[in-house]
């Protein structure tokens, strides 16, 4: 049953001379108010009101004001698209309810006929306007976009296109409720509706007496001026605001830009913020949740304030510190003379009274939920300082563009320190080059020449046959290690060894390790070696076979680079931590404390690669490292210096309560050389 014509569109086709003009709604709403004050003023008339509000949420905003003008007469006809409850009902007034797809749901109208004055308010909602609207919506739901719209129609006070649109408005009406019939005829016989132009004219020529004031209706629109006025200052505020905060911000990301270096990025932050808004006082500083206190690197200070530069800033006992962390937020404080936070803290009081501030405001430096730093405002004038919304805007986008620039300059730490790991790589490389080039050719090549001369030089001496063989088999043992050490260390870092641990007596490991260290070196005068271990030590528990290549590998280390005056100590301490500690020790040559922890590299060489009087890979401490650390132990060196000697100790797990081993522990270590 709804109807598809227009009443705007027949309005004009009846009345050409007639045209339409655009409103915004904003616009209506005033005019539309303006003529129910009007019909409020009058004392005497009982004037004809049609009003179609489009949807219901529309007409529900008005609904109060049209229970007051049902007071003043009882000819008043509302129109609506019903959405919940609306429906055709004659309580207070006469109800309309039109359907959803009907025009009149694109249409806004308003008549008001009385005797002696008329007013006709007749829209159509523009077609760009409501597209304009629905993209909106789609873009930023949350946004209201109704003062956007816009409507095509006519206002006026003629009476004769009053009456004419309200003749149209009663034969929509009679469709949906014919029932209204006879009360809608005795207002046509009332106010002269669709009578004949020459009838109207006639009883037009009576004279009304007017006891409407048009005062109301003229404060409306002055009103409704002045609002706009005020909303159009406001929004000339809101614009400047938020150009001195786009201007400020892109200050801060044009320093982020031109460097990576956070403590210019900072500076300028504390700078530029400090002065826009007008604060005595501004620090920036790196701080963490857990933090106790920090230190103020950035500020920026008025004339005449105290700096705080450079000193350690408390936060432990920090109300306000306390409170940003837990909320994750920003915390303002007007006055610190009347703020009870304040007054109850001491320390907060104390920083009060020291440094004279009287407004406080304190911006976390969030990345991802994590505290990175904070940014604090400081007034220190007599009067205090009002917080504006714009102004804690401001401050939390500086602090989202510091915490970018915080951010920026740890991805910035952090790719230098793999590119110093690269480095790092490349040294590897060259020196695992430089070492095998030199460890493989130098004994293949005496043991090509040793081979050569015994095939050559058959009546060659039987003695220098002798020390022929032994070079060659000598220099087959040296390759044989490099390769093992290559195999063994390749087999520990990708975790291809398989674990076998056990409880075992520490002396029988250390006597175990000192055989294979003497075997290896049988042709060589080696430093006097002493083991201090006491009787009393607990069983430790870890793979033998590891355990005394570890300690075989430390005392060899020893011994290549301590004199053969000197002394190797093996000694071991039980810890505080159910772990025992060993340490081997010796006076040889030292290392620098730079190099303290390079010495467990791979291919470290004290030497360098290429320039070595001790021979050797460079992997053994490597290799050892890897063995402490599966068992959970730890592996470090001390030295005080060159020539002072050094220190190699490392920690091994104790077994509580496990009996003594077997007597054939030594035997059942294994034999790895």
């Amino acid at each position: 049953m709804s109807i598809s014509t227009s009443v705007l569109s027949e309005l004009l086709q009846a009345l050409p001379h007639l045209r339409s003009q655009l409103y915004f709604k904003a616009s209506l709403t005033a005019l539309s108010h303006a003529m129910e004050d009007q019909v409020l003023a009058a004392t005497l008339e009982q004037p004809l009101v049609i009003a179609n509000f489009q949807r219901e949420r529309f007409y529900r905003q008005e609904a109060h004001r049209y229970q007051r003008l049902a007071q003043r007469s009882d000819q008043i006809y509302v129109l609506s698209a019903p959405e919940t409850d609306f429906t055709n009902s004659s309580q207070y007034y006469e109800k309309i309810a039109f359907e959803p797809d009907d025009a009149l749901s694109q249409e806004w109208h308003l008549v008001v006929i009385a005797q002696n004055y008329a007013t006709c308010l007749v829209c159509r909602e523009h077609k760009g306007s409501q597209s304009k609207n629905m993209e909106g919506r789609k873009l930023i739901p949350s946004l209201d976009m109704d003062t956007a719209r816009r409507f095509e129609g006519i206002w006026t006070a003629e009476r004769g296109v009053s009456l004419k649109a309200a003749e149209l408005l009663f034969e929509k009406i009679l469709v949906y409720r014919p029932e209204l019939a006879l009360k809608i005829e005795e207002s046509r016989q009332r106010f002269g509706i669709g009578k004949p132009k020459r009838e109207l004219q006639t009883s037009q020529n009576s004279e009304y007496a007017c006891d409407i004031d048009t005062n109301p209706f003229v404060q409306r629109l002055v009103t409704y001026l002045q609002a706009s006025q005020y909303k159009l200052h406001k929004a000339y505020r809101s614009i400047a605001a938020q150009a001195r905060k786009e201007r400020l911000v892109n200050s801060i990301s044009s320093a982020i830009r031109r460097s990576l270096n956070q403590q210019e990025v900072l500076q300028v932050a504390a700078q530029e913020l400090g002065e826009n808004l007008g604060a005595c006082r501004c620090l920036i500083y790196r701080a963490q949740a857990t933090d106790t206190q920090a230190i103020i690197e950035h500020e920026f200070l008025h004339p005449g304030v105290v700096s705080l530069l450079g000193q350690p800033w408390q936060l432990e006992n920090n109300p306000l510190f306390q409170t940003v962390v837990q909320q994750r937020e920003g915390v303002c404080i007007a006055d610190t003379v009347n703020d009870r936070l304040v007054t109850t803290s001491k320390p907060l009081w104390h920083l009060v009274e020291r440094y004279g501030i009287r407004s406080w405001l304190m911006e976390p430096v969030l990345y991802q939920g994590r505290l990175l730093g904070i940014v604090e405002l400081h007034y220190c004038s007599d009067q205090t300082h009002q917080w504006q919304a714009g102004e804690l805007d401001l401050v939390e986008a500086i602090a989202t563009a510091v915490g970018a620039a915080l951010i920026q300059a740890e991805a910035y730490a952090h790719l230098e320190y793999l590119n110093q790991q690269l480095e790092a790589l490349d040294r590897t490389r060259s020196n695992l080059i430089a070492i095998t080039g030199h460890e493989l050719r130098t004994p293949l090549s005496t043991i090509q020449v040793c081979l050569e001369s015994l095939a050559s030089e058959p009546d060659m001496p039987v003695d220098l046959q002798q020390v022929m063989l032994n070079t060659a088999l000598d220099d087959s043992e040296r390759m044989r290690k490099l390769i093992q050490d290559f195999l063994t260390l390749s087999n520990l870092e990708s975790g291809r060894v398989e674990w076998h641990p056990e409880s075992l007596n520490l002396q029988e490991c250390v006597d175990l390790a000192l055989s294979r260290v003497r075997t290896r070196s049988n042709s060589e005068q080696t430093p006097k070696i002493k083991v201090e271990l006491s009787p009393d030590l607990p069983l430790v528990r870890a793979d033998g076979d590891w355990l005394v290549e570890v300690l075989a590998k430390l005392v060899d280390n020893s011994c290549k680079f301590t004199p053969s005056k000197g002394k190797i100590t093996i000694k071991a301490t039980l810890t505080g931590n159910q772990m025992v500690e060993v340490i081997v020790a010796d006076t040889g040559r030292g290392i620098e404390p730079n190099r303290l922890e390079e010495v467990f590299d791979l291919f470290y060489q004290e030497e360098g690669a290429l320039r070595r009087t001790t021979g050797g890979t460079g992997l053994g401490l490597a290799i050892s490292r890897q063995i402490v650390n599966n068992w959970g132990g730890k592996i470090w060196a001390e030295s005080i210096g060159k020539n002072k000697g050094s220190q190699f100790h490392f920690t091994i797990p104790i077994v509580e309560g496990s009996p003594e081993p077997a007597p054939s522990v030594v035997k059942r270590l294994g034999t790895r050389s």
